[in-house]
């Protein structure tokens, strides 16, 4: 029996002795969405309907996100426990070779996956993941500086300390997607954000990009940004694609900030779709 309620529509698998929930919506060859910072499996709410009619499409809440009411302390939260449950839950399910998609933290979470288990993937789809700036210069890597993760994350952690758990989302959101984000996002979405608000903790782990890891990634990748994010993606894709040529030109999602596939889901969709049609 799981230790908290699992919502209608959602499934849970045991994976290690912890329940993983998880959305699963259509037929065909599988479709995984791994979702960011301070978010669950209903992240993907605009997408899940479009890639169902191609798709069997499965959403996941990483460990310690939304059902568990988890109060931010005690249990693994970690990059690396994260791509460890999703390596076993490919396997559980045999989704093998699965088409992995990950946004922010879960692009993170998406490519240590992809490195640690290549086998296991048949197309890769990273939309703006964590960690990029392993692959820039200093120079490079310091632009957007004042607004690095660590220092949102930092900040989140002092506001929440305050107890104001809105006003600390509200600068978190603004932060990553600019001035009135927070104000602007539907009600269903502020609610996933404080749902999840406890997991804002932040050790600094990164991905640990490697020019010669992505290199040797054999697997169709797409890479995909905000017309408006920060430029620091837009750096970290360019160094992807000069570590290996074959991955594709970077699509860029018009209008959008860093939460692309909420804020313009119609064209994100869409170039999702086509890539994977393609491979």
């Amino acid at each position: 029996m799981d230790p908290w309620e699992v919502p209608a529509g959602a499934r849970s698998i045991s994976i290690e002795g912890y329940p993983l929930t998880y959305t699963e919506a259509g037929d065909g060859e599988p479709l995984l969405l791994i979702h960011g910072s301070l978010n669950d499996y209903r992240s993907w709410d605009a997408q899940v309907g479009a890639f169902q009619e191609r798709y069997r499409t499965l959403a996941i809440s990483l460990r310690h996100y939304y059902p568990e009411p988890w109060a931010g302390e005690g249990g693994e939260f970690s990059l690396s426990r994260h791509a460890a449950d999703v390596i076993a839950l490919i396997r559980a399910l045999k989704l093998s070779p699965v088409r992995l998609l990950g946004h922010s933290r879960g692009g993170a979470v998406a490519y240590m996956v992809a490195r640690a288990a290549p086998e296991l993937i048949r197309a890769l789809v990273l939309a703006e993941p964590r960690g990029m700036e392993d692959l820039l210069p200093g120079e490079d890597a310091a632009i957007d500086g004042a607004s690095s993760n660590r220092a949102i994350f930092d900040a989140l952690h002092v506001a929440l300390q305050s107890g104001s758990r809105v006003e600390a989302a509200r600068a978190f959101i603004d932060a990553f997607n600019g001035p009135g984000s927070w104000a602007a996002m539907p009600a269903r979405q502020q609610t996933i954000i404080l749902d999840n608000i406890a997991t804002g903790i932040d050790s600094g782990e990164l991905p640990g990009m490697r020019c010669e890891d992505i290199a040797r990634f054999t697997f169709p990748i797409l890479l995909i940004r905000g017309e408006k994010s920060l430029r620091r993606y837009e750096l970290g894709m360019e160094a992807m694609r000069r570590c290996n040529a074959a991955i594709e030109e970077v699509v860029v999602v018009p209008g959008a900030p860093h939460g692309m596939h909420r804020t313009n889901p119609e064209f994100f969709n869409s170039a999702v779709l086509d890539f994977l049609a393609r491979n």
